[in-house]
């Protein structure tokens, strides 16, 4: 049966000509800020896309299809819808098949990037481990998705706010490379170490772009994080941030606020309690990662020409 794929005609072209191209997730858009910020900061993502030498295509479900890449009028539909899917592994054959309007997540994006014949994937932080889930086994999906897709994800880390020792300790038992690019230190999203080192360590998306190769000539399964440090001036430090999370986190439980309910109302909090710096810091790194994935995606594609 034919893939329900739509592609964007600069995609389709980028593709057909063995160009590079970067994929980019729609939560951000739908679940990540409000209209017109969400639609300005897609636009501005795909053009630091565009000026490092690569395509964007970013993905969304649409009307029954994987859209591929997204035109302006439908990347402003998109921006607009207020009841948008937040879909992941488990729920995008449904969402298709329901033919309603759905935003891919990181584990989804990973998906749709693959059949689309996509190499890399450009994001702000992977989901991971919740704290607490000893209790609760709250993993996000993303993490098996790694370690099944074959996609190179270019992230700032893991969200801060997610215990980050047993997110490496769950991608390592999943076999996924996780690689800081130009430091020993494993990022934290808003800040530029998390404490804790980074497995691997590449300085050059030639190196990454070697290995996400290498992987595909031995047949290994899965893909590979690249943990992108955000920009020194952008970051908020660890001494800054570690105590806003907690007093968020305290905040969430207090409330009884459980599921996936907690990413939206910690992200919610921290913004408020950051006075909006957590959003323009999350903005840069998303900036930050478009370039680096478009690095990427060309040296890729310019091994695979040689």
């Amino acid at each position: 049966m034919t893939l329900p794929l739509i592609f964007a005609p600069e995609v389709r072209a980028a593709l057909d000509a063995g160009h590079p191209v970067v994929a980019l997730e729609s939560t951000i858009i739908t679940h990540g800020m409000p209209y017109p910020q969400n639609l300005h900061t897609a636009q501005a993502v795909e053009a630091e896309v565009r000026a490092a030498g690569a395509t964007p295509a970013t993905i969304a479900l649409l009307d029954g299809a994987i859209h591929i890449g997204l035109e302006a009028d439908v990347l402003e539909r998109l921006a607009r819808t207020s009841d948008a899917m937040k879909v992941s592994r488990a729920d995008l054959a449904v969402c298709l098949a329901k033919r309603a309007t759905g935003a891919t997540t990181v584990a989804a994006t990973m998906i749709c990037a693959d059949l689309a014949g996509i190499s890399v994937f450009a994001t702000g932080g992977i989901g991971g481990v919740h704290r607490g889930a000893e209790d609760s086994f709250d993993i996000s999906a993303d993490l098996l998705e790694l370690g099944a897709t074959p996609v190179s994800v270019v992230a700032a880390g893991a969200k801060a706010i997610l215990d980050i020792p047993k997110t490496l300790e769950v991608l390592e038992t999943h076999g996924v490379p996780v690689i800081a690019f130009g430091q020993d230190d494993f990022p934290a999203f808003w800040s530029r170490s998390s404490g804790l080192p980074a497995p691997l360590r590449a300085d050059s998306a030639a190196e990454i772009a070697a290995a996400h190769l290498m992987r595909a000539r031995l047949g290994l399964p899965g893909g590979q994080l690249i943990a992108n440090p955000i920009p020194p001036e952008a970051e908020i430090a660890r001494e800054d941030i570690v105590p806003v999370i907690e007093a968020a986190l305290t905040e969430a439980s207090v409330q009884g606020i459980a599921a996936k309910s907690v990413t939206p109302f910690l992200l919610s909090r921290i913004f408020e309690l950051t006075k909006g710096r957590s959003l323009d810091a999350n903005i840069a790194l998303v900036l930050n990662n478009a370039r680096l994935g478009a690095q990427i995606a060309r040296e890729i594609a310019q091994s695979k020409v040689g």
